[in-house]
């Protein structure tokens, strides 16, 4: 697939980039009222820079929380000094992706960049109640929201009504994303664990409404953990929340389509949310063999050979409902 133009400049971290809390790039502010601990998470990938503005801008407005406990993480650093708009994959990470890092033993394990990056981050994970995490796409594409397969991520998701589209997916084979680390992976059937973490897909890295995106799901995010009221919202992140989705979708990912090589190959060139009408309808080769739909009116969820290599999903199956 071509590349897309890379509109989107990376911002200036300077001012922001020691934190507060001891911990590179992490701030942590405290309210008087007691309340959620809400954390908002940015930069996982180095590339991925439009949760970086958004956290920025938090940070230059002065936010501080109302009740509970706000905290604001840049995770990947390393990786993002090494961005460049003209070869902006190249610093999604250092040594591997720090969002299939998210399990105790990978930790203590260390030895990567990343894994020694997720220990220092993790004390400041297990200690948030609601988790944001801000993420873009390598294709144009519609904003996502992914939930997991919790029930209780899927409610928050419809009660902050946008984006349009809802993925209820079980992560990925090759590691543990930090929005299932811990409590947030839990299921629901502990009744006192109430950790709920969303992973949003905020469009294109480089396209500047992904920006855009980013910051509305901060506002929206803020509003619903009770952290901030309405007039706080609206008096300190003017032009923030965009309208209410016209309608939401949950897409149920039913499997990935994993490579075999970097030899896989779509038949289109497809960028995400797809329906394909027919049952056994040729997407793409893998290694040389057909890839088709597995039933009717499948949806194609975040479609990509960007990073196409043995083991790397590029592209998930879902089915469409309505919320």
């Amino acid at each position: 697939m071509p590349l897309s133009t890379f509109d989107l400049p990376a911002p200036d971290l300077t001012a922001w980039r020691a934190g507060n809390t001891g911990t590179e790039g992490v701030w942590r502010f405290d309210a008087d009222t007691p309340g959620r601990h809400v954390m908002i998470s940015a930069l996982v990938h180095g590339n991925e820079v439009c949760g970086a503005w958004a956290l920025k801008g938090l940070l230059e407005a002065g936010v501080r929380p109302q009740r509970g406990s706000l905290t604001l993480a840049f995770c990947n650093l390393e990786a993002f000094d090494r961005f460049d708009p003209a070869d902006h994959d190249a610093s999604r990470f250092v040594d591997e992706d720090l969002n299939r890092q998210w399990s105790a033993d990978r930790i203590a394990e260390g030895g990567t960049r990343e894994r020694r990056r997720a220990a220092a981050l993790q004390s400041h994970v297990e200690q948030a109640d609601w988790l944001l995490d801000l993420h873009s796409m390598h294709e144009p594409s519609p904003p996502l929201t992914l939930t997991g397969p919790m029930p209780r991520n899927l409610a928050l998701a419809r009660q902050l009504r946008s984006p349009e589209h809802v993925v209820i997916d079980a992560g990925h084979k090759d590691g543990v994303r930090m929005r299932d680390f811990g409590r947030f992976g839990a299921p629901d059937v502990d009744p006192t664990n109430d950790a709920l973490a969303l992973l949003v897909e905020c469009g294109f890295h480089g396209d500047t409404a992904s920006r855009t995106v980013a910051q509305d799901q901060c506002a929206r995010f803020l509003r619903a953990a009770d952290t901030l009221d309405e007039a706080a919202i609206a008096q300190q992140l003017t032009g923030w929340l965009q309208p209410d989705a016209p309608r939401q979708w949950a897409l149920d990912v039913t499997g990935p389509v994993v490579a075999r090589s970097a030899d896989f190959r779509f038949a289109q060139p497809f960028t995400g949310l797809e329906v394909i009408p027919q049952a056994g309808t040729v997407i793409g080769w893998n290694d040389g063999e057909p890839v088709a739909t597995p039933y009717d009116d499948c949806v194609l969820v975040m479609p990509s050979t960007r990073q196409a290599r043995a083991g790397v999903t590029v592209v998930r199956y879902a089915r469409r409902r309505a919320l």
